[in-house]
């Protein structure tokens, strides 16, 4: 007896496996991936340096950073040659005297000013980086990259990713936020990164210019998302801590073949800092 092909047919979970693989083949094809190189080594002995008089926090007066402290640094950036500075809040929610990293182990002390729930400004009277532009205050088009520099693990370190939008008030309440919170889908980071990155938290989001458009809030690792705030929660914050940040520097064109090195050169010029508590409150 003959099988007839054309009469032949296979069975369905034989065609309802097919169609999955082949969707989740083409899922696959299509994940966005941006990695960026692990940034480049400490340099030998600086740890033990004094401060270089070329550094933007040269005339603060500067203290020891304990190690506990060090191990709960966040991420904070310069908004001004003022010295203003802008980090999450929540880290540092019950922190009397916050300081801004000069150099490895070594901080200038900062002074704290009212503003936002999400959004500490911090300042250190006299001294401060060029400034990280803020992006003018509008409405964030869902797809639009976003580029994370900061300090993830204790050491340098970066994502990206792509705007999906406003969250529910389940997250709001999260982050204790009573102004919107945008979520994120990471795309890419450093090399190696893996695992929860707290000291990311306080971190800018930049746009492709190079301009802050939110600070980051926290992360689900697990679901590949982050949270930031908006451009206007970044104005609301200034405005509540009724400081004027002085001149930002010029913003620099940031896409995803160069992010990584774009970050190297942020936290280099102590625009993008790490941000500790030396005196709890």
């Amino acid at each position: 007896m003959r099988l007839s092909l054309s009469a032949w047919r296979p069975p369905d979970w034989l065609v309802y496996g097919a169609i999955v693989a082949a969707a989740l083949a083409g899922s696959l094809s299509r994940r966005e991936r941006a990695m960026a190189p692990e940034p480049p080594p400490p340099v030998p002995g600086a740890a033990g340096m004094p401060i270089s008089p070329d550094s933007p926090l040269a005339a603060s007066p500067i203290t020891s950073v304990t190690p506990a402290a060090a191990r709960g640094a966040q991420t904070g950036f310069s908004v001004g040659e003022a010295g203003v500075w802008m980090t999450a809040a929540a880290g540092l929610g019950r922190c009397r005297t916050p300081g801004v990293v000069a150099a490895e182990g070594r901080a200038a002390p900062a002074v704290r000013r009212p503003g936002a729930d999400a959004v500490l400004v911090v300042t250190t009277p006299g001294a401060g980086a060029p400034g990280v532009p803020l992006a003018a205050m509008h409405d964030l088009q869902a797809g639009e990259l976003g580029f994370v520099p900061g300090f993830p693990k204790g050491g340098p370190g970066e994502v990206a990713a792509r705007l999906l939008g406003p969250q529910t008030r389940r997250v709001l309440a999260r982050f204790e936020a009573n102004e919107p919170v945008l979520a994120w889908a990471e795309i890419g980071h450093t090399e190696g990164l893996k695992g929860a990155r707290p000291g990311l938290v306080g971190a800018p989001v930049l746009d492709r210019a190079g301009r802050a458009v939110g600070v980051l809030l926290g992360e689900s690792p697990r679901r590949g998302r982050i949270y930031t705030t908006t451009p206007d929660g970044l104005r609301r914050a200034l405005a509540a801590a009724g400081v004027t940040p002085g001149a930002a520097g010029a913003g620099q064109p940031i896409g995803t073949d160069n992010y990584g090195r774009a970050a190297d050169g942020l936290r280099r010029d102590l625009r993008v800092v790490q941000v500790v508590c030396l005196r709890a409150g």
